[in-house]
């Protein structure tokens, strides 16, 4: 720190103030994060999974249905 302060010409207890500063604005930045960032985007893609499952159940469902648009058999 002192070879720091004389080629910077910065007192050595302002260096110091900056380096607690520093250390403690990680400290408080990392304590507030809120969880993990990729655990969140997993949550999305697997919502979004669930909802294209149920989507895709729910139309088999009404293609197998019979109805006006239901598969027949051909008469020949």
């Amino acid at each position: 720190m002192e070879l720091l302060s004389r080629e910077l010409g910065v007192e050595l207890y302002r260096l110091e103030k900056w380096r607690d500063a520093a250390l403690a604005g990680m400290e408080e930045a990392l304590k507030a994060r809120n969880g993990d960032p990729l655990k969140g985007e997993l949550d999305n893609a697997m919502k979004r999974l669930g909802e294209l499952t149920m989507e895709n159940e729910l139309l088999w469902a009404r293609v197998r249905r019979p109805g006006p648009l239901a598969k027949r058999r051909s008469k020949k």
